[in-house]
């Protein structure tokens, strides 16, 4: 009897230009554009097992061994059903092709990194979600067709399929919503040497949930209006040339001043959201005093809804801002960065009064990461999902 499988997975990106606020909750239409980069998946991932049996009696979703109830007409669902929509829309096209959409589905899903805590794991979950079906229903449907069902799930889902650069354009259409979808800017060989330390302040789920914040943001935010009307358009233009340009003095301002106004933004919003802490601010203020030391920034903070801080850097200057975040928030283990062991360290002419030096603990961990591809096709090695269907691991 045949097996009908695939195994993907899927990266995590981290938005320079942020998305926030919905204009169409049910379909998931922004407010704004957005851009972000594509991370490593050799670093961080979501991958997803799929298979469809006429046995399963139903379908079912495990994330990270626990199962994930699949509600009707919640996300998960959504996504689910249109590509089971686009599987016999298929099958009818090629009457020869196995008639499986029918079938019900077993979906195993595992992220190498913490759920809900600021770095963007149902991105990359519901990409891994929607390209391991489209490839075990053998799907003809492009990245960017694709984003369009995985924008249903999560919106910030759309720009992980896709490496490198990646845009969500907002789009007009708030009848169909099929103008929202995402758009590569430049490949992950672009701009090889970018790369990003991720600061891991917390790594425990946020107080307030990306979408709960972003339904507040949108009916209490006076600075929102501004924000959507007035500077993410000409953003999105300045940061797309910098990107082609490779400029990173431009892309690092962009990026930190828009990682600002979001923050802003939830702090304008009514009663106010605080995703930084005071850990996050002293990343900021050191990251400022280094670039102060440099004619153009060699460092970019962003941070997401969460406390965690991405510092984006080219590769040459990457040792050196990992020595300065350890002199003020050192690990408990070695911090490894090219092969060599990192030591705490400030550079010549830095101001070291602009922050306390921190406990161990205070930032629990360092990832370091460069710009990635996409969803990869797994090898049935791989496959989350034993010969029965049920998780090879369960929590």
């Amino acid at each position: 009897m045949s097996i009908y499988q695939a195994t993907t997975s899927a990266p995590v990106n981290i938005a320079c230009i942020k998305y926030w606020g919905k204009r169409n909750e049910s379909l998931i239409l922004p407010t704004n554009s957005s851009l972000s980069v594509t991370l490593s998946q050799d670093n961080l991932r979501s991958t997803t097992t799929a298979r469809a049996d006429p046995s399963f009696a139903a379908d079912c979703l495990w994330l990270n061994g626990k199962v994930d109830p699949i509600k009707p007409g919640g996300r998960l669902h959504t996504c689910i059903s249109e590509m089971k929509r686009l599987r016999a829309a298929f099958e009818a096209a090629n009457p020869d092709q196995p008639k499986i959409a029918s079938f019900n589905v077993h979906i195993c899903s595992f992220n190498n990194f913490p759920t809900a805590a600021g770095l963007a794991s149902s991105a990359s979950g519901f990409a891994a979600l929607v390209y391991a079906l489209a490839k075990l229903y053998a799907l003809p449907q492009t990245p960017e067709e694709l984003s369009l069902i995985a924008r249903r799930g999560s919106g910030s889902a759309c720009r992980s399929l896709f490496g490198g650069f990646v845009a969500w354009d907002m789009g007009s259409d708030d009848v169909t919503g099929l103008d929202s979808k995402a758009r590569q800017v430049a490949s992950e060989s672009h701009w090889p040497e970018m790369e990003a330390l991720i600061c891991v302040v917390n790594d425990a789920k946020k107080g307030t949930s990306s979408t709960s914040g972003m339904q507040r943001t949108v009916v209490t935010s006076a600075l929102l209006q501004h924000r959507i009307g007035y500077v993410v358009p000409s953003r999105m233009a300045d940061i797309e040339s910098a990107i082609a340009d490779k400029r990173f003095g431009d892309f690092a301002e962009i990026t930190m001043r828009d990682s600002n106004q979001f923050h802003a933004v939830a702090l304008d919003t009514y009663p106010p959201i605080f995703y930084m802490n005071d850990v996050s601010r002293a990343i900021i203020a050191i990251i400022t005093e280094y670039n102060r030391l440099s004619d153009q920034p060699k460092a970019a903070y962003t941070y997401d809804a969460g406390p965690n801080a991405v510092i984006y850097a080219l590769t040459p200057n990457v040792c050196e801002i990992a020595q300065l975040v350890l002199y003020y928030f050192p690990q408990a283990e070695k911090v490894i960065i090219g092969g060599q062991e990192v030591e705490a360290a400030l550079p010549e002419g830095f101001n070291d009064a602009v922050a306390k030096r921190w406990e161990v603990g205070s930032v629990k961990g360092l990832i370091h990461t460069r710009v990635g591809d996409g969803p990869r096709v797994l090898s049935d090695s791989e496959a989350l999902l034993n010969a029965q269907g049920i998780p090879k691991v369960l929590a």
